[in-house]
């Protein structure tokens, strides 16, 4: 019988009471992000944004819970931005929406960081077992994409350094019991034909540093097919994340029909991007509607997700979200 299990990737939206508090403290100009020598008043902001977050999940019922990025000035750039082997370029639009990121540009030797392990181990002393814990990281194939190589000088090299990168982060990290690997760019910037097992390489390098179930979260609609095929068959993912509320979901339903699947599945079902908050009986709903296309004996786990990051959310209709998942599993029981 397959397991239901509601979790979100995280980089949640600030709360409204810690937005002008934290633009005070940081500063209002691109310099003044952050650069992971924060100041003690700005950990201690965060460290009660961490806190709420925690709260929330647990209120909602979960059964992950993420540290929630609230330190992360974006959703992929950040383990770089914070790097020492790494400078500030300019303000680069995301993908096709109104958010933005630092161009981190690349200028010396990616050696280790333990940023993103601190942030989850604080996050660890939060939930004190009460559920388990769900890490969130940039996937190596997104954060090449998007970041500027000044320094490797060739682009295989460059993306399997930063996959040796956030390998060694994540080594670094405490127990958890699910990666959430980010990787909208597969989708929005795929590699070009002949260089999928690259990225897919690139993948299964991070999956290999934990022994925790890998999802490679995707998102802004469906995967081209054979970049899908060389996933499944290559990347060392337990889980491929879906986005079923993208118009060409019955692309995403092809591939899986074409080319098979993870042993589990994580399934992008309420709209990150959309204040419009699903009833836990429609969340159901379109998880029933996906397993009945697929003719297969069922999967090891199905996560119940968001599509996408629900940073863009305020804050009431992201919590909303939170427990419509939450809820949407218990309906599925």
């Amino acid at each position: 019988m397959t397991e239901r299990v509601a979790a979100t990737p995280g980089l949640y939206p600030l709360p409204d009471w810690a937005k002008e508090t934290l633009s005070d403290l940081k500063g209002h100009q691109k310099g003044d992000l952050l650069s992971g020598d924060e100041s003690e008043a700005i950990v201690e902001e965060y460290a009660e944004v961490r806190a709420e977050y925690v709260d929330d999940q647990l209120d909602a019922g979960l059964d992950r819970v993420v540290e929630g990025q609230g330190r992360w000035d974006d959703m992929i750039a950040h383990p770089l931005t914070v790097h020492d082997g790494v400078e500030t370029g300019g303000i680069v639009r995301y993908y096709d929406n109104n958010n933005f990121y630092r161009d981190p540009r690349v200028v010396d030797d990616l050696d280790f960081s333990g940023d993103v392990a601190r942030e989850l181990e604080r996050a660890t002393d939060l939930i004190d077992g009460e559920e388990p814990l769900a890490a969130t990281l940039s996937g190596p194939y997104s954060l090449a994409d998007l970041a500027t190589d000044e320094h490797y000088g060739d682009a295989a090299e460059f993306q399997a350094a930063i996959a040796e990168f956030l390998a060694g982060e994540v080594e670094a990290f405490p127990a958890h019991e699910t990666l959430f690997l980010l990787e909208p760019s597969l989708v929005t910037n795929p590699p070009a034909e002949g260089e999928e097992s690259a990225a897919t390489d690139a993948i299964a390098t991070v999956a290999d540093a934990t022994d925790a179930d890998v999802v490679v979260q995707t998102s802004y609609g469906a995967l081209g097919e054979k970049l899908y095929a060389h996933l499944v068959d290559e990347a060392g993912a337990d889980a491929l994340g879906l986005d079923l509320v993208a118009g060409d979901r019955d692309d995403t339903v092809y591939n899986v029909q074409e080319f098979g699947a993870t042993d589990s599945l994580a399934l992008g079902l309420v709209d990150g991007q959309n204040t419009l908050v699903e009833e836990p009986e429609t969340v159901a709903e379109r998880v029933e509607w996906f397993e009945s296309q697929i003719p297969a004996e069922g999967f090891d786990r199905t996560y119940l997700t968001p599509n996408t990051e629900l940073f863009y959310l305020p804050t009431n209709k992201y919590r909303a979200k939170l427990n419509a998942l939450a809820a949407a599993a218990e309906v599925l029981e």
